[in-house]
This record gives C-alpha cells, sequence and structure tokens, in this order.
C-alpha cells in the first residue's frame, strides 16, 4: 500500500481537515489545525507531504518520527498540529487496513463509555448557572466555564468577586452529584493564581485548566502547593518534553489536544508519561469530528484517562456544527453524560466528504479575539 495523495480542506467555523488517500482505495482523515493559523497549518501540511507521497501508510511510527525529525527545526504548535492531523489520517489508514478501530491497535480497550464535558458561557462568561443547568438537563454529568473574561493580570476585589460567583452560581445550579471544571485560559498572573485558585474550594470543582501561562510552567508548582484542587495544563504544550516539567510541578491532570501535540501517537505517550506520575488524562478538544473520534480513541484505551471535552454547542460554533460534517451522527450520541465506544475500523466515523468539499469553497479566516486592559495594553485572550 502506497500514499498517493494528501488533501486538505480549510472548513468553518475554524477548522482543517486532511484526508490521505491511498493506491488501494483506503482512505484516512484527521485533523491538523492551529485555531486562527488554519492557512499556515495548512502550508505545513503541504511540506510534510512530500515526505508521506509514495510510503507505505501503515508504518505510523516511522512516519512520525520522519515528520518530526527530518528537518533541523524541529516542534512548535504549527508543526506539530500538522503531523498530529496527518498522523491521525494514518492511524485511520491502519485500523481500516486492518478491520479494527484504532483503539484496538493500542492495546485495546479499558472502559466501555467517556465521560464528556460541555461548554457554559463563552469566552466573556455570563448567565452561567441557567446555561450549566441546560446541560445537565440535556444529559450531561459535567460542564466548564471559563473563570473570567478580560481580567486584570492582579484582579480588583470586584473582579474577584465576580470569579467566586461564577463558580457558586454554577455549584449551586448543577448540584453535588455533577461536576464544573474551570478554566483560567492563562489570563491571571501567578500571584493572581495562587490567590484566586484557593478561593474556589468550597464549590469543589474538578479540576482548574492552565491556571497561568505555558511560558509560566516553571512557577505551576508554587499555584499547586496554594490549593488542593487539582491543576490541569496542556492545551498549549505540544510534546512529552513539553509536559515533563508541568507534571515535575505537579499537576494533576493532563490535556494534550489530540490536534495540536503530535496526534494519537503523541498523545499516547504523553499519557503514558502522565501516569508514572499519578496523573489523568483528560484531552483539550474544542474542534471537529476528527480531533474529537482521536480523542476517544485514545481515551478507550488509556488507563488513567479522566473526562472529555467536545465541542458541540460551544461557543465557537458560528456559521456551522461538528455534526454537519458526519455522515452518521450517531457515534457522538451523548448516553448518562458519556459517549458509548464503537467498534467500527479506524477513527470510527463516517466523514460527510461531499459537505467537506463544499465548506472548503467557502472556507473561513477566523482569528481570536484581541483584548485590551483600560489603559490601553494587551490582554490575556
Amino acid at each position: 500500500m502506497k500514499i498517493t495523495r494528501v488533501e486538505t480542506f480549510l472548513v468553518p467555523p475554524r477548522w482543517l481537515f486532511c484526508r490521505i488517500d491511498t493506491d488501494e482505495g483506503v482512505a484516512g482523515w484527521g485533523e491538523p489545525v492551529v485555531e486562527g493559523r488554519a492557512a499556515t497549518t495548512r502550508a505545513a501540511v503541504e511540506e510534510l507531504s512530500d515526505l508521506l507521497i509514495g510510503a507505505d501508510p501503515r508504518r505510523v511510527e516511522d512516519l512520525w518520527q520522519t515528520m518530526t525529525k527530518a528537518a533541523f527545526y524541529r516542534g512548535g504548535p504549527v508543526l506539530s498540529s500538522a503531523v498530529a492531523g496527518l498522523d491521525q489520517a494514518l492511524w485511520d489508514i491502519l485500523g481500516k487496513s486492518l478491520g479494527v478501530p484504532v483503539h484496538q491497535l493500542l492495546g485495546g480497550a479499558v472502559r466501555d463509555r467517556v465521560r464528556v464535558y460541555g461548554w457554559v458561557g463563552g469566552d466573556e462568561p455570563s448567565r452561567v448557572g441557567e446555561a450549566a443547568a441546560a446541560q445537565v438537563e440535556a444529559g450531561l454529568t459535567a460542564v466548564k466555564i471559563n473563570a473570567s473574561g478580560r481580567v486584570a493580570p492582579l484582579p480588583a476585589a470586584r473582579e474577584i468577586d465576580a470569579i467566586v460567583g461564577r463558580v457558586e452560581a454554577v455549584r449551586a445550579a448543577i448540584g453535588d452529584g455533577n461536576d464544573v471544571a474551570v478554566d483560567f485560559h492563562g489570563r491571571v498572573s501567578v500571584p493572581a493564581a495562587r490567590r484566586l485558585v484557593p478561593l474556589l474550594e468550597p464549590f469543589r470543582p474538578l479540576f482548574v485548566e492552565e491556571p497561568v501561562l505555558p511560558e509560566h510552567t516553571h512557577r505551576l508548582g508554587e499555584v499547586v502547593a496554594a490549593t488542593t484542587t487539582p491543576i490541569a495544563c496542556g492545551e498549549r504544550l505540544f510534546s512529552r518534553a513539553e509536559f515533563l516539567p508541568a507534571l515535575q510541578a505537579g499537576v494533576g491532570v493532563v490535556q494534550p489536544d489530540l490536534s495540536h501535540a503530535g496526534g494519537i501517537s503523541e498523545v499516547r505517550r504523553i499519557a503514558s508519561l502522565a501516569e508514572v506520575y499519578g496523573a489523568l488524562l483528560a484531552p483539550h478538544c474544542p474542534l471537529g469530528p476528527l480531533s474529537l473520534a482521536a480523542s476517544l480513541q485514545v481515551a478507550f484505551a488509556t488507563p488513567n484517562f479522566l473526562i472529555q471535552e467536545q465541542s458541540i454547542g460551544i461557543h465557537y460554533n458560528t456559521g456551522a456544527e461538528l455534526l454537519d460534517y458526519m455522515a452518521d451522527r450517531s457515534p457522538f450520541a451523548f448516553v448518562d453524560g458519556a459517549i458509548e465506544r464503537w467498534e467500527a475500523p479506524g477513527l470510527g466515523i463516517e466523514i460527510d466528504e461531499a459537505a467537506v468539499r463544499r465548506a472548503d469553497r467557502v472556507g473561513h479566516r477566523w482569528r481570536p479575539p484581541v483584548w485590551r486592559h483600560p489603559d490601553g495594553g494587551h490582554a490575556e485572550w
């Protein structure tokens, strides 16, 4: 079997898909994208395709090693994300060629279903209590909220009260039988995180995510030491080497993104590294159906898995939804707050190719917002 073609598709609301074709008619799909840098990632996929055309797609590990190491300059979000989507597509082809799901190739399932959570409140959260209650009413058992919108690096008293009040409102709305996770999105400083995170302890968050920026990972241990709440991070870390300092700092939950951190191949290894430190895996996934399918395949086969993010109904999805690109939506049905394991080969989902090609003709130019503090200075989004 040989790879004959690599295609990319820029699809709304903000995603990039890829498709790898072979001379035996087996095709694989993946999702290589950096949100806000989709066109840049598309160019990286095109460059990497030079290494793939004519190769045997079933040699997944060899191709991963080649894509990540065959150039003098390595790593970074664009290259890692390009590799991630191509890696997903290669695993999809391998599973389809053998007639088995990817989780079987990873050693077999260790669970029958994967618990998922949904987003509420948006980037500048409001009415989070009502929105969280609606998600629970719809069948989910966990939600996540942004701790704040634009916020000062050292929040004023009213900003602190607003952050605590949001989490309190969600806890009151969903009761003690469901979970709320809180995402700081790297929006505050290390001193502010040390002050804020302990104030959330009475509401028992499932975890607090990205309390500080990834470039401040060397200070993450200070935040971990300041609270009993599990600290999570990793959506902007792209390799085992980058996760190691966070694990050494004591984070309880790692959140690699299957479309950013080298795909199924590398995230599986990140999960194994986390297991050595007693940390749990909760893959980041505010993206499309292929990223979610890849995440679930890893989750089905990973012992130290905790919970899965998914983007159905997320505030970023304007103009298109995750399910719009699926020929069969049933694999992503929620059952008691979880997605049941399936046994279809490869990634296990069927992409509506015609819908994808139509969407690519429209494309997108999604960009994240640029925020400013009242004094005109840059604010972290």
